[in-house]
């Protein structure tokens, strides 16, 4: 396949994802619905959820900095957090580009390289992967009665059995690649290696425990901001916070594989509340009112940093 036309469906794809994602959550609830829900809700917690947000964006920045300066680079806060900002709005037109964007502000207005900006924003992202790979353990620890009493509910024998062949197929696939030493495994080995690797060299920073702190409160407003949300919805009122735990991984999953979590986000939230047996019109509203009010602070800031960036540069020269 040819680069033009892969390119093409990297950003085809997630938003046909999304579009039918739109379609499937209002199809499940009709909008009017939706709309009711969400005018009853408190909108000081939904206040609160989105500076929580806000928060973590402005952490993320600062911890952007303790991974520069060991490059030689004394980057400004203000140039950081107007790049994470437009980071997040860029984002919601074509996915991960604005990991790029961000890498490329910091060259225009910074001086640095751009391999280097970028390849420092990778090895963020190894330590989000990680405390989010953190806050999946412990929940299934936490809630692992829960996952043992529900699957045999749901789950019948034949696909049980289905999920067991597949499981060997992969594990004869598996040995038969690696007696063979294929390119495949050989990236997957490689890929793995990578992640530790990056994840290790956080400690041998200068301001390594400066970094692990900013990490845990970025995520610590990310959980806050998704558990303070349900206080607006009277509905919520009693949520188990194993359901808060499973909605905000499967949110966190939707965002990463849609633009921005458009259409994903609340179908995410609907399919993990429904495990708990909450009703699909106040699930919904949480969903859309919450990522809704993500995507209005994300649209402002991260708009308003694309325009003050240049000036804010120009008035510092």
């Amino acid at each position: 396949m040819k680069s033009k036309h892969k390119k093409i469906l990297t950003i085809a794809i997630p938003i046909l994802i999304s579009i039918g994602l739109v379609w499937y959550s209002l199809s499940k609830v009709p909008l009017d619905q939706v709309v009711e829900e969400a005018r009853k809700a408190d909108f000081k917690w939904i206040v609160l959820s989105v500076f929580c947000l806000t928060l973590s964006h402005l952490s993320r920045a600062r911890r952007w900095l303790y991974m520069l300066e060991p490059l030689g680079y004394k980057v400004k806060f203000k140039n950081s957090a107007m790049a994470v900002f437009a980071t997040y709005l860029i984002n919601y037109g074509i996915p991960r580009s604005g990991e790029v964007a961000r890498a490329t502000i910091l060259t225009s207005y910074e001086g640095v390289p751009f391999e280097k900006g970028f390849g420092t924003i990778v090895a963020e992202r190894v330590a989000d992967l990680l405390v989010m790979m953190i806050i999946v353990c412990l929940t299934l620890i936490l809630q692992f009665e829960f996952i043992i009493e529900f699957f045999p509910k749901t789950l019948s024998s034949s696909v049980i059995i289905g999920l067991g062949i597949l499981v060997a197929i992969a594990l004869i696939l598996f040995i038969t690649f690696q007696k063979k030493d294929s390119k495949f495994i050989r990236k997957i080995t490689g890929f793995i290696k990578g992640l530790i690797e990056g994840a290790l060299s956080i400690f041998r920073m200068k301001h390594k425990w400066a970094f692990i702190g900013h990490t845990l409160f970025i995520w610590g407003m990310y959980l806050l901001m998704f558990y303070t949300t349900t206080f607006a919805f009277e509905s919520l009122e009693n949520i188990p916070i194993a359901a808060v735990l499973i909605g905000f991984i499967s949110a966190s999953f939707s965002i990463a594989a849609t633009n921005g979590g458009t259409g994903a986000y609340p179908a995410a939230v609907f399919a993990a509340f429904s495990l708990f047996g909450i009703a699909k019109d106040p699930s919904f509203a949480f969903g859309w009112v919450l990522w809704g009010s993500q995507t209005i602070m994300t649209i402002i800031l991260g708009g308003l940093s694309l325009i003050y960036l240049p000036v804010y540069n120009r008035k510092k020269e």
